[in-house]
């Protein structure tokens, strides 16, 4: 082969590689690389803007169909409007090898969600459980587990999930376990069965005896079996640790030292709680009737008046002092009362 037609040869094979290279570097430049696209993608997501981030998404997977984690959020948006595509992408995640265990985690999830979209819930917990064989401390399957089993009313699974949580944090909620005991109780107690209820009450207290639901449901118990002294111990044990909440309870205790001719206990019980807490305006007044009762009205009044002094805006004050000075007071003392109380209920409308 002479010279001439090595010299052709090697222009045309010359001319050959820098027409590709033209080539490949304009494609490079016309269709952007999919990590350039998942990460305006990821933006548009975080700017809420859905539909720009599925179409971006949508041209990743278009370009490489292994880009697992385009599929994973694509699925993800389209979930609210189409529950089906999302599941459909999702699954087909879960059978793609050679995935690590992180992004195993995030599709059992992410298909978790989709069921629950959907209502699908006993699969949710499929996933759920799926999730924790691949990550034993995930907390939102732990925690999803806990709320599933709580929306059943079965309360020995959340009791299990609850205690697994505990491990996994070490953080103690002792509150949370005894909460489910105090729901298998009253479950029980609802059925009639209050010896059953009692051990759940009091395995409560055992665990938790700062859950103080425990001991108002166990006085309900000993109420029902007619042991009152025991009764009226856990609802001042209630009444004194739930200084708010005691206050449905109040009537139970009262109602019970008066069964029992335990009278004076009745003002000592109200008396406690003040000491507690001096602004509990039905304590007072349940204190001012017991007074009354006694023929002590001046000693009623008197406590009523110093709870009005200390800035008490409940109108239930000023009718309460109104109620003790019917006897005592003159028929002009009595008309600027219902003056001040008018006056009161107007500033309480205005504010």
């Amino acid at each position: 082969m002479n010279l001439v037609a090595l010299y052709i040869i090697f222009t045309i094979i010359t001319l050959g590689i820098i027409a590709l290279y033209f080539f490949y570097l304009r494609k490079s430049k016309k269709i952007p690389q999919t990590d350039t696209l998942f990460t305006d993608a990821l933006n548009a997501m975080i700017s809420g803007n859905d539909s720009k981030a599925i179409l971006l998404l949508r041209q990743v997977v278009k370009q490489d169909t292994n880009h697992v984690k385009a599929y994973l959020q694509l699925g993800n948006l389209l979930r609210k409007e189409n529950s089906e595509q999302a599941i459909k992408i999702h699954q087909s995640l879960t059978v793609r090898p050679n995935l690590n265990s992180d992004l195993k985690v995030d599709i059992h999830k992410s298909l978790a969600k989709d069921y629950i979209e959907i209502g699908y819930i006993e699969n949710a917990i499929k996933e759920a459980k799926e999730i924790l064989t691949l990550e034993k401390r995930n907390l939102w399957a732990i925690e999803f587990l806990i709320k599933t089993a709580e929306d059943d009313q079965n309360w020995e699974e959340a009791a299990v999930w609850s205690r697994h949580l505990q491990k996994v944090t070490g953080k103690k909620k002792t509150d949370n376990v005894a909460r489910f005991d105090v729901y298998k109780g009253l479950d029980s107690f609802g059925n009639g069965e209050f010896d059953e209820a009692k051990s759940f009450f009091k395995k409560a207290i055992k665990i938790s005896p700062n859950y103080n639901l425990s001991f108002r449901y166990l006085g309900d118990v000993y109420e029902k079996k007619r042991d009152l002294v025991k009764a009226v111990e856990n609802w001042q044990i209630y009444a004194t640790k739930e200084l708010e909440l005691g206050v449905s309870v109040y009537h139970k205790i009262e109602s019970a030292l008066f069964d029992l001719g335990r009278y004076s206990e009745v003002e000592n019980f109200y008396r406690k709680i003040i000491d507690l807490d001096k602004g509990n305006l039905e304590a007072v007044i349940k204190l001012a009737n017991v007074l009354e009762e006694k023929g002590e009205t001046d000693s009623a009044l008197s406590l009523i008046e110093d709870s009005i002094k200390n800035g008490n805006r409940d109108i239930r004050a000023d009718i309460m002092k109104l109620k003790l000075s019917l006897q005592i007071a003159t028929p002009l003392d009595l008309g600027h009362q219902i003056d001040l109380i008018i006056n009161k209920l107007s500033k309480n409308d205005n504010d």
